[in-house]
């Protein structure tokens, strides 16, 4: 696990101001990544599986969308060149490989030479395997609700887009850590990304338990009527600025309701599409949030860094360069840099899941 993270408090307890929010509060895990060397025992987001030898790993066999635009890089180059990007600095020399980087720039030219000179198919054409996306154990996510025996959640997807949402595909595999003797050292990897925001970096976790409430689009007119009264924030002496005083739901949705961020449960996040509910496909029942997987950890700006880790605040307060930006650890973005929702069935987790750009 990496260091503790902390979201601030809230500038007010929202519950106080409107008690008729609170049936509406969920836990939720933010699980706050940060680039590390997890290890295949470990939580974590891009980083190894406690994949059993004997099992498949899971490739995408579905049409992918391919556009010829010159991106041809596989996720070993995406990850070598963040390197250098990282060790670069504004006016200095161009850093060079470490020795280590270079043998393994090396071996990937071998490994994909070998593909494309025995006459393979174009990769987009090839069944894709698929990359890890996170790996969640029970003991340090107690909010998933894993079926039978299982205490860990692991999280696929394939480094395409497919329509008609264009949007990576996953998979999720529930499975019992200590049924997993024999590991698979070496996991496929695919000749390379659609998009390099869909390769993320490996990153270990440091779990917190928060409480959200919904975005105000998914609470009903009547309730969305009283956050909109700035006469009762006003009244409840709330302190809030008087810059919201048009738009005081716009505080509540940035400051009060969803944290951003990868997270466990909670309430999704809405804005590119109005709250429609996901229903399963096989008991028809109503599915729940499982896993945000988010292009960033907080927002821009003053207003939008009200949930940055106290830890993090000084980071995010300074410049950053070439792509450094504290809050995108995992450099992950999806949808562009929006947020995938992970919806499961609350009956089964092992129905088939569903997710969302937003």
């Amino acid at each position: 696990m990496s260091p503790v993270r902390t979201t601030p408090p809230r500038p007010l307890e929202v519950t106080e101001v409107f008690p008729e929010l609170a049936p509406f509060a969920r836990p939720a895990i933010r699980l706050h990544p940060r680039p590390g060397s997890p290890s295949v025992r470990d939580s974590s987001v891009g980083g190894p599986l406690l994949w059993p030898a004997a099992e498949p790993w899971p490739h995408c066999e579905e049409a992918h969308l391919h556009v010829d635009s010159g991106f041809r890089q596989s996720p070993t180059e995406i990850r070598l060149e963040r390197r250098l990007r990282e060790r670069r600095r504004p006016g200095g020399p161009a850093p060079t490989l470490t020795p280590g980087e270079r043998a393994l720039q090396e071996r990937n030219a071998a490994w994909l030479a070998e593909r494309f000179d025995d006459g393979s198919p174009e990769p987009a054409e090839c069944p894709v395997p698929m990359l890890p996306v996170a790996q969640l154990f029970l003991r340090d996510i107690p909010l998933l609700r894993p079926p039978g025996r299982a205490d860990l959640l692991q999280v696929l997807w394939c480094p395409y887009e497919h329509e008609p949402d264009y949007k990576p595909s996953t998979a999720l595999f529930w499975r019992s850590a200590t049924e997993v003797t024999d590991i698979l050292a070496t996991p496929p990897q695919p000749y390379e990304a659609d998009y390099p925001g869909y390769v993320p970096e490996p990153c270990v976790l440091a779990p917190e338990t928060i409480t959200e409430y919904p975005n105000s689009l998914e609470v009903g007119q009547e309730l969305q009527q009283l956050l909109n009264d700035w006469n009762r924030w006003q009244a409840a002496a709330t302190g809030v600025d008087s810059s919201y005083a048009e738009y005081p739901r716009e505080f509540y949705d940035t400051h009060l309701a969803n944290a951003p961020g990868w997270k466990v449960g909670g309430w999704p996040p809405w804005g590119r599409t109005d709250p429609y509910p996901r229903y399963c496909a096989v008991c028809e029942a109503r599915m729940l949030p499982l896993l945000t997987i988010a292009s960033f950890e907080w927002y821009g700006g003053d207003d939008g860094r009200s949930w940055t880790p106290q830890e993090d605040q000084a980071a995010a307060a300074d410049s950053h360069h070439a792509g450094l930006n504290p809050s995108q650890p995992t450099r992950v973005e999806v949808g562009r840099t929006d947020n995938m929702q992970i919806y499961i069935c609350p009956t089964s987790p092992e129905h088939l899941h569903t997710d969302l750009i937003q």
